[in-house]
């Protein structure tokens, strides 16, 4: 509305500035000689200072608009009527421009004050032919019939360019709410393509990425920019994508297989959608695999824990009968080498099975962590203390090391107990050479200001194929092992604020690193 009330006090220069040269220039004896010419000059001057005057008003955004307009109808009209006063020749152009002035002026009002203004045309001309009428004088100047046609002009014109402004405004609020609303949608849509886990990028032809959201950064490894903070195209960030998104263009087929792309090695599932027939920007969908595997595994191990209570009573019931009638046997004069070598396996085998039920059960009963205020010093100390009376010294030598004489920290001390037991299990049973024992050290320091616990043992070490599946349930590379124990002390960490990691270690052996962090760091050392 500003920007049409300023083209409007822009008009009503051009007006003015017209009519002082009417009166002022050479050029006005074409209109005639004025009347009078000192009221011809006093109006023209007058209505062009009070024009300029609106003009400046008009680019304020504090200025109410009503009263300039107002105002500025109200010196139309009176400089019109007086300047047909002292001009009668210029008298029909002069209402013409005026008609001008209250369509502009009604387009901005509504329709009463549009219609005022109308009014207020319309009586300075059926007044100013009165006092013409009355005066015997000029009555050729301005016939009745010219007056009658500007006065229903005037309200004419201001009925409908009131309704045609009226319609505008609508139309303008209407778009401006439905860009405002489209406006929220792209925010919407763009904060929904941002947050999604999915990967979302589109890139051009060339390989240039014109858009992406957090999550393909990440399974890119934040790689869109290089070391001098260009841009990175496609084929650098990620060659085995690229020629993949190139293949897909030429045959029209996608490859299901997975790739493994960034610095972790994830396992990415692209999907490709062209958006243009005649384009070859595509869009790329980007799907992390390990997440629909977490998923099973989540949905898996629940099963479980339903069902722990029914395996524990239809399985470890019957298994201790069989392992019962085992020994018997085993107890036996009469049986043989060969068929005691079977009942072995038998007992073997019974235990095997007793250990995966312990292990689900443990999983299945697994409790929210209560920290504690405990000394990881001690509570080590302690947990070798008690392992050393349940494992012969000529299975496993467990000791501890650190410079440490306290460090204090908050922690659940079962869930970091069942931790410990379960990393040291895995390493009695995989960490020590052929015909040795295991040697086991269990190392409490400090690492990047976090308590940290170091379970270390000086075995073959563990290859780099199986690391990345370590923690995951039911991963094993032992025919007698249950996959299981890796997993449970993951996720006592996890449930601690704690982190468990693999750590490879120069010249041989594994060392698996349980970090407390957040609520859990140390308290004070000492």
């Amino acid at each position: 509305m500003r920007r049409e009330l300023y083209l409007l006090a822009l008009y009503r220069v051009l007006e003015a500035t017209l009519l002082a040269a009417m009166v002022f220039s050479p050029a006005g004896a074409l209109f005639g000689e004025p009347r009078d010419p000192a009221l011809a000059a006093t109006v023209a001057v007058a209505y062009l200072l009070m024009s300029l005057v609106l003009l400046l008003f008009s680019r304020r955004e504090d200025y109410p608009m009503l009263p300039h307009l107002l105002v500025g109808i109200v010196c139309d009209v009176g400089a019109a009527t007086l300047a047909t006063h002292a001009m009668p020749s210029a008298g029909p152009g002069i209402a013409m421009m005026l008609l001008f002035n209250v369509g502009a002026a009604s387009l901005l009002l509504p329709l009463r004050l549009g219609l005022v203004a109308a009014a207020l045309a319309s009586g300075a001309l059926v007044l100013q032919f009165m006092l013409v009428s009355t005066s015997g004088s000029l009555m050729r100047d301005r016939p009745l019939a010219e007056v009658l046609m500007f006065s229903v002009s005037y309200f004419a014109m201001a009925t409908l360019t009131n309704l045609l402004g009226l319609q505008t405004r609508e139309s303008r609020t209407i778009a401006q709410q439905r860009g405002a609303e489209a406006a929220n949608l792209a925010e919407i849509n763009e904060l929904i393509i941002r947050r999604m886990r999915v990967g979302v990028m589109m890139v051009d032809g060339a390989g240039h990425i014109r858009m992406s959201n957090e999550a393909a950064m990440v399974l890119l490894g934040n790689t869109a920019s290089g070391a001098d903070g260009q841009p990175r195209t496609l084929p650098q960030i990620s060659p085995a994508l690229a020629m993949r998104v190139a293949e897909w263009r030429r045959s029209g087929e996608s490859d299901d297989t997975p790739l493994k792309i960034g610095d972790d090695g994830l396992d990415i599932l692209p999907r490709f959608a062209r958006l243009l027939a005649t384009d070859d920007t595509t869009l790329i969908f980007l799907d992390d695999t390990s997440l629909v595997s977490r998923r099973a595994e989540t949905l898996t191990l629940a099963a479980m824990g339903r069902f722990s209570a029914s395996l524990a009573h239809e399985i470890r019931n019957p298994l201790a009968a069989i392992s019962y009638a085992t020994q018997l046997l085993e107890e036996s004069r009469d049986i043989g080498d060969a068929d005691r070598r079977l009942l072995q396996i038998v007992h073997q085998q019974c235990m095997r099975t007793n250990g995966i039920v312990e292990s689900v059960l443990g999983l299945a009963r697994r409790e929210r962590a209560q920290p504690e205020h405990v000394d990881l010093v001690a509570l080590v100390r302690n947990f070798i203390d008690d392992y050393r009376e349940t494992t012969p010294e000529e299975n496993a030598s467990v000791k501890a090391a650190g410079s440490l004489a306290r460090l204090p920290a908050m922690v659940d001390p079962r869930h970091l107990h069942q931790a410990l037991t379960a990393l040291v299990n895995n390493a009695v049973r995989h960490g020590h050479q052929p015909g040795e024992p295991a040697r086991i050290t269990l190392h409490v320091g400090v690492h990047d200001e976090h308590p940290v616990i170091e379970v270390s043992d000086r075995g073959p070490g563990i290859p780099d194929a199986v690391t990345a599946q370590l923690f995951r349930p039911f991963f094993t590379t032992s025919e007698h092992g249950t996959g299981l124990g890796l997993y449970i002390a993951h996720e006592l960490c996890r449930a601690n604020e704690a982190t468990l990691d693999y750590v490879p270690v120069p010249g041989g052996g594994a060392c698996f690193r349980i970090v407390l962090r957040g609520r859990n760091a140390m308290l004070a050392t000492a």
